[in-house]
């Protein structure tokens, strides 16, 4: 029996909805799939707008052009987080300064936010990591006191909530994915959401390639051209019908998504209990997505050794980002800070097997093997123990 770390799932309609994209006879991009993906979120969630886009990478990109950076502006955001949060900025020629992660969870400490802040400071990007919220009301409240921008990294975070508010629709703006790992899936895929009015047109002009294209089609202008600067942001109407199918079942994708990570928590509790690793923390002001499952080590040769004991049984667990504070490309326009809970988690968290059609013997299997793991591992210290005494 293997165990992939993802399967994509489907619910039986993508292939419908694409074929019915293709009769309609418009395949390219802002077809009638992509309203209808567009309203579903504006609709259930209350996003001002929302433009769908080819990848998160893209509606970061596009955040970052909406913001006007410039090079010298200074971008507040996580190191633990994927390369893309940062990249959007970096194309514009923004100076990245990186914060560290909380000691509970992986997200951005907010309360260092404050001391980076510079009078070259222009926005803060907190990344909602494993679709569980950042304290957003520290976040905000500094955004305000120091005319700050924030663009939400909500590429994890579908149907998670901040104190009853809907990540992605805090900050001025949020990017959000449908990369084929997350809840619901695109294979590639992203969205912008845009909360702030005075981005509303405008981003729009981007999303089609610094035109007005848009406005043309609804009968706003009698004819459209170039008015600002832009790109083809926008995904084809074959991939909006393939994301539509998903989202009409977001909430039975939901419901067994959370089944699944409460049979993680509750088998893997007493490993907790007892000292072995950490489980994931919820803030009471957050809900969870079960986007994913991650469990925290003592340290990398322990997840290293668990890594491999749980391939050699046909799992396959998969270790998350590497501190981008130290990564080849920025290591040495970083100022030497130490980032200490960030490298913890680039050492010892560990991401579970995690998808819609993970069977319950095979979670069992899973779960017993991590325990058995660690079980062994104390015998083997006890016998360590005993033999430093004697």
């Amino acid at each position: 029996m293997h165990i992939p770390f993802n399967k994509p799932y489907l619910t039986g309609k993508e292939a419908h909805y694409m074929y019915e994209a293709v009769f309609l006879g418009k395949i390219s991009g802002n077809g009638a799939f992509t309203k209808k993906c567009q309203r579903f979120f504006e609709e259930k969630y209350g996003f001002r707008k929302t433009l769908l886009t080819t990848s998160c990478t893209d509606a970061l990109e596009m955040a970052a052009i909406l913001i006007d950076i410039k090079p010298g502006d200074e971008v507040i955001m996580p190191s633990y987080t994927f390369v893309s949060t940062a990249n959007a900025f970096v194309l514009r020629g923004a100076k990245i300064v990186f914060a560290d992660s909380e000691n509970e969870t992986p997200n951005l400490d907010a309360n260092q936010i404050e001391e980076l802040i510079t009078p070259k400071t222009k926005a803060i990007v907190p990344v909602h990591y494993a679709g569980m919220a950042c304290d957003m009301d520290k976040i905000m409240f500094l955004a305000e006191k120091y005319n700050l921008f924030v663009v939400e990294d909500a590429a994890q975070a579908i149907d998670s909530f901040y104190k009853g508010k809907p990540l992605g629709s805090i900050g001025h703006l949020a990017a959000m994915s449908f990369h084929e790992t997350k809840n619901v899936i695109s294979g590639e895929g992203g969205m912008l959401i845009v909360n702030d009015e005075r981005f509303v047109r405008r981003s729009e002009i981007i999303w089609e390639k610094g035109t007005n294209r848009a406005e043309f089609f609804r009968g706003e202008v009698d004819k459209y051209g170039w008015v600002d600067i832009g790109s083809s942001f926008l995904p084809s109407d074959i991939i909006a019908a393939f994301l539509f199918a998903q989202l009409e079942n977001l909430e039975d994708i939901q419901s067994r998504r959370r089944k699944i990570w409460n049979t993680y928590y509750n088998g893997l509790k007493p490993l907790e209990e007892r000292g072995h690793i950490r489980l994931p923390h919820i803030p009471e002001y957050a809900t969870n997505n079960a986007h994913m499952f991650y469990i925290v080590c003592k340290d990398l040769n322990e997840r290293d050794d668990l890594i491999r004991v749980m391939k050699e049984s046909g799992i396959n667990p998969v270790f998350h980002y590497l501190s981008l504070h130290k990564s080849p490309f920025y290591a040495d326009k970083h100022y030497g800070r130490e980032l200490k809970n960030s490298d913890m988690y680039s050492d010892c968290l560990l991401r579970l097997p995690f998808y819609y059609e993970l069977k319950e013997d095979e979670q069992e299997k899973i779960i017993l093997c991590i325990r058995d793991f660690y079980e062994i591992r104390q015998k083997i210290e006890e016998i360590y123990e005993r033999r430093e005494e004697e």
